[in-house]
């Protein structure tokens, strides 16, 4: 073994043994630290996502408030903070209060597993840089993040708004879709590391990272934290084309806040979830660690994991700036017909190969046979569906349908027959009378 990979073996590394000895001033340190990095965070993305996406629209982008507009968030918050908060008539007042802490609170809670870095000393004190972890560590997130759904449908739910109870519907059937194949690419990971808990998962990449060896695993993993962060390409339940703002229309001054606000949390803990089951976590990229020997010990893993973390806020933006919304229907198809069929499929794969790695077969041929087979699989399903084609298309027949007597509430704004019954006189004295249909179309009576 070099010496650089014994500086690194040697580096201390935290397991589940390290954590619930800290003394009640770093647990609430470390609680205090990581609210204050998620509300910088969303500051800071909220800026760079402006200021990116300006560019490319070749536009100047916030630029008045602070150096470079870097205070245009805070402004916005404070604007936020001090508007009218406005509850519309008719609304259930307890859910529609609650919905916005039901979504924002289970995103401040996600992030407390993640780990930023090893073992450090803090005043004399030996303690791991992450919030707290556990034996099902990763099943958390996707707790959390099932949780923050609820306050979207019951936002949906206690409005008054069509378009608010059609953007909570769309989102829990998009979650759900979602969750489901995020779900299963965390399989993959979870056999090879043995472990659900994150500090082990980084632990166990200590010489390649899963993006390489899981790389179907994490390709899916990037489209399902697309679906689950409801933003662009993924963005239906709030698409404003069709439903306003979704199951946010009817909410304004800090509940609106609140729902923004847990957005972009989620933004951040999908970016680091990835970095840390997929891209080493905090360790540092392989060109500097094989190097440095001291890459991965002290603090500068914190900087390590941040470069990743942005890297990925910044992949989020630039698809927001690029790509258009799909269709409903194919946002659907694609979830359950093509990632969970195809997870279920590379699940089977993975463990078929650890198996036979654990049997002490040579891992070249089975890693050979397991290519072919998937390639094989990847062609034959693109030719049926190329094949298949146009079946699940209906045929438009020019003229057909006319001869069938139109719905008057086909159009969504229902119309009275032309037969109904008017009323002469004002309320007091009313007279029904019914009118002829000529006299009703040519506004005589």
């Amino acid at each position: 073994m070099s010496p650089l990979t014994l500086a690194a073996a040697s580096a201390k590394e935290p397991t589940l043994k390290s954590f619930g000895d800290d003394p009640w001033w770093l647990i609430g340190g470390k609680v205090l630290a990581i609210f204050v990095f998620l509300v910088l965070t969303v500051l800071l993305s909220m800026w760079v996502e402006r200021r990116v996406i300006g560019r490319m629209q070749l536009r100047v982008g916030p630029n008045r408030v602070g150096p470079q507009g870097l205070l245009q968030g805070l402004a916005d918050g404070v604007k936020l903070a001090l508007k009218e908060d406005i509850v519309p008539r008719q609304v259930d007042k307890l859910v529609f209060i609650l919905a916005p802490i039901v979504s924002a609170v289970p995103a401040f809670i996600s992030f407390i597993i993640i780990p930023f870095g090893p073992t450090v000393s803090v005043f004399g004190h030996q303690t791991a840089l992450q919030g707290t972890d556990l034996p099902v560590a990763v099943l958390l997130v996707l707790a959390m993040s099932s949780m923050g759904v609820y306050g979207i449908v019951l936002a949906g739910w206690s409005s008054m708004s069509p378009y608010s109870l059609l953007g909570g519907l769309r989102s829990s059937a998009q979650v759900i879709s979602y969750e489901i194949a995020m779900g299963l690419s965390f399989v993959a990971v979870f056999l090879f590391a043995g472990s659900m808990s994150t500090s082990d998962i980084v632990a166990a990449q200590h010489d390649k990272w899963f993006v390489v060896l899981l790389l179907p695993s994490f390709l899916v993993y990037v489209i399902t934290m697309m679906g689950e962060s409801n933003r662009i390409p993924f963005d239906l339940p709030e698409g404003e084309g069709e439903l306003v703002g979704g199951f946010h229309t009817e909410y304004s001054s800090l509940k609106f806040a609140m729902f923004f606000l847990a957005e972009y949390i989620n933004l951040a803990t999908l970016s680091a979830l990835a970095t840390t089951l997929f891209l080493g976590g905090w360790r540092a990229p392989a060109p500097i660690s094989t190097v440095w020997a001291g890459a991965n010990a002290g603090w500068w893993p914190v900087l390590w994991f941040l470069v990743k973390l942005w890297l990925f806020i910044f992949f989020f933006i630039w698809l927001r700036g690029s790509l258009p919304r799909v269709r409903y229907d194919q946002l659907m198809k694609l979830g359950w017909k093509v990632l969970m069929p195809f997870s279920l499929g590379w699940i089977l794969l993975v463990s078929t190969i650890r198996a036979l790695r654990n049997e002490g077969h040579d891992m070249r041929q089975i890693v050979i046979i397991a290519a072919v087979v998937a390639a094989v699989v990847l062609v034959a399903t693109v030719i049926w569906e190329m094949v298949r084609g146009g079946e699940d298309e209906k045929e438009i027949v020019p003229g057909a349908g006319r001869d069938v007597a139109p719905d008057p509430a086909a159009g969504g704004f229902p119309v009275p027959p032309l037969d109904a019954p008017h009323y002469h006189g004002g309320p007091a004295g009313a007279t029904k009378v019914k009118t002829p249909p000529e006299e009703v179309t040519s506004g005589t009576h």
